[in-house]
């Protein structure tokens, strides 16, 4: 299974001082980054991947101080990456355990276009809001298939 997350709230993009790589995680943002954790404790993951952007690297670091795993900066992940993206994740359908993997909001969505062109068949909504997760997997038969949860509580309930 492959986790593919949008980072938490980071407040607004315009009007910092500093690089937008650096803008963190707002108020509202730190609590969701709690609340990917406790819906993905449960999970087999033992591999945790981030844009080097540091508001996706906090959205994931409450869930890997809990499973003692460290974050890999993946720079395929970053924004504007497109076709790398879609293949570093194409990548860990064969992995024989779970992967986080957090992205931006013009990224997932590159990715999720192309793997259903593809044949990844989507259940629940097709949206990319901020904290969400994208649960991915294949089948033995190597058919994709991805279920959307807007918020980390909607995955909890769920699973």
């Amino acid at each position: 299974m492959i986790y593919l997350i949008r980072h938490a709230s980071a407040g607004h993009r315009f009007g910092l001082d500093a690089d937008d790589v650096d803008r963190p995680l707002d108020e509202g943002g730190a609590e969701e980054a709690q609340q990917i954790s406790e819906a993905l404790i449960t999970q087999p993951i033992r591999k945790i991947m981030s844009s080097r952007a540091v508001r996706c690297q906090q959205s994931i670091a409450p869930l890997a101080r809990q499973l003692e795993i460290e974050i890999e900066i993946e720079p395929n992940l970053f924004e504007g990456s497109h076709h790398s993206a879609t293949a570093l994740i194409k990548s860990f359908f064969n992995y024989p355990y779970d992967v986080v993997a957090c992205s931006h909001g013009d990224v997932i969505p590159e990715i999720l276009g192309d793997l259903i062109e593809e044949g990844l068949q989507i259940r629940g909504g097709r949206s990319c809001a901020k904290s969400s997760i994208w649960a991915l997997s294949t089948s033995k038969e190597g058919r994709m298939s991805g279920l959307y949860f807007s918020s980390p509580l909607e995955f909890k309930s769920l699973s």
